[in-house]
């Protein structure tokens, strides 16, 4: 109450911009967690290659949600933000939640559902972005399991937000925001509105910068509050019919270098690039 009575005060009686009013009251962010196969796994398919196969293989916090989620963490250490993640999945994915909790974040929530594709994970999304009242939503502009890059936008679109991907560098400065995006040939600094959808990547923060949980904060992560949240009606658009593993490589032919007939035969028969 005591809160809510100080700032009522300071918007009737001073002469304070929105900006600085704002910047009295917690930014809360919501960082959207993919949990994606460590990419040194070796990767397998089954029921007639329909199917990931998940036997032996080492789950993370997808590396483009990573470098989100340490940018979000230093908006709480500088500006006071919250730090929610949130993350579309089963309950294996709960131990990535607990990672990005002991990295730093306040809570998690887990939506209880199978992320069959892109437009189904975005509106389950969208649901917790307008029951939080999120001011900023930092995703990874694509997940390295299946590469979409579509929910971010349609997070975006679904929830009226502003949006920029590709993003490398964001500060907040009230209700405004600063981001710089990567475009082809170079960047491009651009200003938004709160609230805003970020679709982040490697250079959000730098690799040196990236958070390893220590044992307090494992052992704070058990105590943080990790909501389970059914799952609302929403249509799969997509489905994956197939998965198919690159061609291996062929094995690297030597040709003498005085024997340029060689060279350029199988350049022509067998590379067929000449």
């Amino acid at each position: 109450m005591r809160a809510y009575y100080f700032i009522e005060n300071i918007s009737l009686n001073s002469s304070l911009e929105n900006n600085q009013l704002y910047n009295l009251i917690k930014m809360k962010i919501l960082v959207c967690i993919s949990h994606v196969p460590d990419t040194t796994s070796k990767i397998n398919f089954i029921n007639g290659d329909s199917e990931f196969d998940t036997n032996g293989v080492q789950f993370v916090i997808n590396p483009n949600d990573e470098f989100g989620l340490t940018r979000a963490i230093w908006f709480k250490e500088q500006q006071g933000a919250n730090v929610t993640v949130v993350n579309v999945g089963g309950t294996d994915a709960e131990a990535t939640l607990r990672k990005a909790l002991a990295i730093g974040a306040d809570e998690a929530i887990r939506v209880n559902a199978n992320p069959t594709d892109g437009f189904f994970v975005a509106k389950q999304l969208a649901e917790v972005v307008k029951n939080g009242g999120y001011d900023l939503v930092i995703a990874g502009k694509e997940s390295l399991d299946y590469n979409g890059g579509m929910v971010p936008g349609m997070l975006a679109a679904l929830t009226g937000a502003d949006f920029v991907n590709s993003c490398i560098g964001l500060d907040i400065n009230g209700t405004t925001a600063k981001a710089v995006r990567e475009i082809d040939g170079g960047k491009e600094t651009i200003a938004a509105n709160l609230p805003l959808v970020i679709g982040g990547q490697k250079g959000l923060v730098e690799e040196k910068d990236l958070r390893i949980p220590n044992m307090r904060g494992i052992m704070t992560a058990r105590t943080k509050a990790l909501t389970i949240l059914e799952p609302v009606g929403a249509d799969n658009t997509t489905k994956a019919v197939k998965f198919e593993k690159p061609a291996a490589k062929s094995a690297v032919k030597l040709v003498n270098a005085d024997n340029l007939d060689e060279l350029i035969n199988l350049l022509h028969n067998e590379a067929k690039v000449i």
